[in-house]
């Protein structure tokens, strides 16, 4: 379990339309933006915080070309070495009947390699227990948390007045 001991104030809002306007004023005033939390993704959200691309899909590509080559190789192998047995009057080594298998581990190792890559850069393994701010996020309400250390607590509530927040609340996680 990570302690993060933060001491963050957020905003509630009850759309996203009005998140998305805070995210923009927040980036237009240069704040520092600690999260934002929704109920479901937000389109435009990435775009207004500024995030980058996700670069998963080129460890998606590693690991499935580590994928095809792992089958290819493996029944290269087996058919031409360690079990050469000639099945219905096919050739050693019949490419063409290698394909099904070639792609079930391709994608087979590209899910669990993205999967895994995942979880480890979000810190998401079973039993790691993520501190919540307002339960209320996951269900039908939106946050915008800024970290106290880059904001005082009279700046933060003027903003949150300002872009329109329902609640501020203080929290220490």
């Amino acid at each position: 379990m990570r302690q993060l001991n933060k001491d963050v104030i957020y905003g509630i809002y009850s759309d996203e339309e009005d998140l998305l306007t805070a995210v923009r004023l927040a980036k237009s005033k240069h704040l520092d933006i600690m999260d934002v939390f929704t109920p479901f993704p937000v389109h435009g959200m990435e775009k207004a915080l500024g995030l980058e691309e996700s670069r998963l899909h080129y460890a998606g590509f590693v690991y499935g070309a580590i994928g095809t080559l792992t089958a290819f190789l493996g029944m290269t192998w087996i058919m031409t070495s360690d079990w050469p047995i000639i099945f219905g009057g096919k050739p050693y080594w019949p490419v063409p009947s290698f394909i099904p298998i070639v792609f079930e581990l391709t994608v087979l190792f590209a899910s669990w390699g993205m999967t895994i890559t995942f979880y480890t850069i979000s810190g998401l393994w079973p039993g790691v227990e993520n501190p919540q701010l307002d339960l209320r996020t996951t269900d039908d309400k939106f946050c915008l948390a800024f970290d106290q250390h880059h904001i005082s607590e009279s700046e933060a509530r003027s903003f949150f007045q300002e872009s329109g927040a329902e609640e501020v609340n203080v929290k220490s996680i």
